[in-house]
């Protein structure tokens, strides 16, 4: 049996080639979260730096912006390396605010509405599980 030496860190963590570099990280439930990887550990629980939830709706998005956030590893799905120099999104795409990608009224004829609806029912669960 070999020992890994002080070299051969990196090649045993791979979160370890993403410190200080921006990252998209997909949630099980299915939020899209965007910031620089300030640490993680064994159980790939990751703080990121200037954090933002990117939520689409269709031809729109928006970037909710989070601060320092704390992800727990379970609920990672996917990370990757954002590409600095390429545009992360494609021409077509239009950036709103807040309050005009959460107005259900504007996309009543869509399906992706269903995704406000299940966010705004998980948060009463959360809310009747405290009290």
């Amino acid at each position: 049996m070999s020992w890994a030496g002080p070299d051969d860190v990196y090649l045993s963590t791979s979160l370890a080639s993403y410190l200080d570099k921006k990252l998209l990280v997909l949630l099980r439930d299915g939020r899209k979260l965007m910031g620089t990887l300030c640490s993680f550990d064994q159980f790939a629980n990751a703080v990121l730096e200037s954090a933002c939830e990117r939520v689409i709706v269709g031809d729109l998005y928006c970037d909710i912006p989070l601060g320092l956030y704390v992800i727990r590893g379970e609920n990672v799905v996917l990370i990757g390396e954002l590409d600095l120099e390429r545009e992360e999104l494609p021409p077509h795409m239009t950036h709103v605010s807040v309050a005009e990608i959460r107005n259900p009224c504007r996309f009543s004829d869509r399906t992706d509405l269903t995704f406000f609806r299940h966010r705004k029912q998980r948060g009463r669960q959360q809310i009747s599980k405290v009290q």
